[in-house]
């Protein structure tokens, strides 16, 4: 009967208790019916469990008892649990544990008031706050579950993970103790010492110190901010990678950039966007938008400022005094310069100016100065009809109020420009070639003009003018082209043939 006895106990996945070791049993039935009490270096196993305390109520029958003063509790091999009271249900193998409770796991120490061990789950659970350190790593949270037989950590509730070189404030933790890996899965901000990562959801692995951020990600520091749907970021390399919506704040140079991709090196001072973007300069009187394929920046890494932009493919700009188009510009912070390259064009107000390239000055967050060279051409459109030309191998068009005010034309110089009265009836169109000019404008007209060494001008009646006459070689008014509005910075227009009457036609008023 005693044999059947227990091995349908043990079919049923009970197993005994057994007593190794007391300096003293008692038996008194006032601790209770089947109850002895145990006295000094108490000794218990089940299994391959051992169970140790100074003293222990034990009841054999329901394999129930309780441990008291140096309670340690050796699961395995590789897991011991030490408190100062324990509860230990046999049947179920589940032991509670009070006060100064540690459970050891390899490098893992897991600290806390008030712990539960499920020896059938290999579940640790502590719900009133509690801490796991693992070598330089720390884990603290309200609440808390550990799988010894897996080595992996859950956290809930006001997690904070320090590291040497970051600290990370998260709700619900997923920690792989042989990975190093940690996943979260909510609000999540992670400090280090000059940057700050926010995300909702990802993870991190603190032995290569790299984070992923899924769910909106930002990463910031005093100068900059990058936010995209999905981030990558490296912290030994200094490395970041955005895709997805993403927008990088400038809050140094007052710009915002936004595009699909972006990466960042920061220790190699270099980043670019790509994908669908935009930049944002903001200025005092108005905000310049850009747009290419790719824009590239480039930092001072020792003064971490900022040194050089560099806009690659369909490059076009508006704001509400200057638009601009090219297919490549760069722009250099240290002498406010910015070159535009492959059929440049820019327009302010009535004015286009082209040329082989061109470089412009800005000052006080104006443009000062535009270079158009070789094969620089501006044209002005007349107020009533016609245009107003001025062409030559070198040209500098000086701006004052962002307004066109006068220019320096240098080699092989041509001006075509409209003459008439002050009631604006049509005197004649005047042309005139020199070797060099400095040409006055006022109110986008032509008012004066300067010339240097070998001089032609002649001036033609309206009555007279043969057509055609009235456009210099190379002429090409490019309306279409020009950027309208910020959203039609992505537009890629197609340039029109032009002819000698459809010209004409668009210098005609409406």
């Amino acid at each position: 009967m005693l044999f059947c006895w227990t091995l349908n106990a043990q079919q049923n996945g009970k197993t005994f208790v057994h007593i190794i070791h007391a300096d003293y049993q008692i038996y008194d039935e006032s601790y209770g019916k089947d109850v002895e009490r145990l006295i000094g270096n108490v000794a218990l196993r089940q299994d391959s469990a051992y169970f140790y305390s100074d003293s222990a109520h034990f009841n054999e029958k329901t394999r129930y008892f309780d441990g008291y003063g140096h309670v340690h509790i050796k699961v395995n091999d590789s897991t011991d649990i030490f408190s100062d009271k324990c509860k230990y249900s046999g049947d179920i193998k589940f032991a509670e544990l009070f006060d100064n409770v540690i459970l050891k796991d390899d490098s893992t120490v897991l600290k806390t008031n008030y712990m539960t061990y499920d020896r059938n789950k290999h579940l640790a659970t502590y719900p009133r706050h509690g801490s796991i350190t693992r070598n330089d790593k720390n884990l603290v949270s309200r609440k808390g579950y550990y799988r010894d037989d897996i080595q992996v950590a859950y956290f809930r509730t006001d997690v904070v993970v320090t590291t040497p070189k970051s600290r990370m404030f998260t709700d619900t933790l997923e920690y792989r103790i042989q990975e190093e890996k940690m996943y979260f899965f909510g609000p999540t901000t992670i400090y280090y010492d000059d940057n700050v990562l926010v995300g909702n959801y990802g993870w991190y692995d603190a032995k290569n110190d790299i984070a992923y951020l899924d769910k909106r990600a930002t990463l910031s520091n005093q100068g900059y901010s990058i936010t995209s749907d999905t981030m990558f970021y490296d912290k030994k390399a200094d490395f970041a990678k955005a895709m997805s919506n993403v927008i990088i704040e400038d809050t140094v140079n007052k710009a915002i950039v936004e595009g699909n991709y972006a990466e960042m090196w920061k220790k190699l001072g270099k980043s670019f966007v790509t994908d669908s973007v935009r930049a944002l300069y903001f200025a005092d009187k108005d905000t310049l938008y850009l747009h290419s394929d790719t824009l590239f920046f480039f930092m001072d890494t020792v003064e971490q400022k900022a040194e050089r932009m560099l806009a690659y493919y369909n490059v076009r700009f508006y704001r509400r005094d200057i638009q601009g188009k090219c297919d490549s510009l760069s722009y250099y912070v240290a002498d406010s310069c910015a070159k535009m390259r492959r059929d440049p064009i820019i327009w302010a107000e009535n004015s286009q100016l082209r040329g082989d390239s061109i470089n412009i000055v800005i000052a006080n967050k104006s443009i000062d100065t535009v270079l158009l060279y070789p094969n620089g051409f501006i044209i002005q459109k007349d107020t009533i009809e016609g245009f107003n030309q001025i062409k030559g191998k070198t040209m500098i068009a000086y701006f004052k109020d962002n307004e066109l005010d006068h220019v320096y034309d240098d080699g092989n110089a041509e001006t075509v420009y409209w003459l008439r009265e002050e009631d604006g009836s049509m005197i004649g169109v005047n042309m005139s070639q020199s070797v060099a000019m400095d040409i006055k404008i006022e109110k986008n007209q032509i008012v004066r003009i300067k010339y240097f060494k070998k001089t032609t001008e002649t001036l033609y009646p309206k009555e007279k003018m043969k057509p055609g006459i009235e456009i210099l070689k190379g002429f090409e008014w490019l309306d279409e082209l020009r950027p309208v509005d910020p959203n039609d910075i992505f537009r890629k227009p197609k340039k029109v043939e032009q002819t000698d009457e459809t010209v004409r036609r668009k210098g005609r008023r409406k």
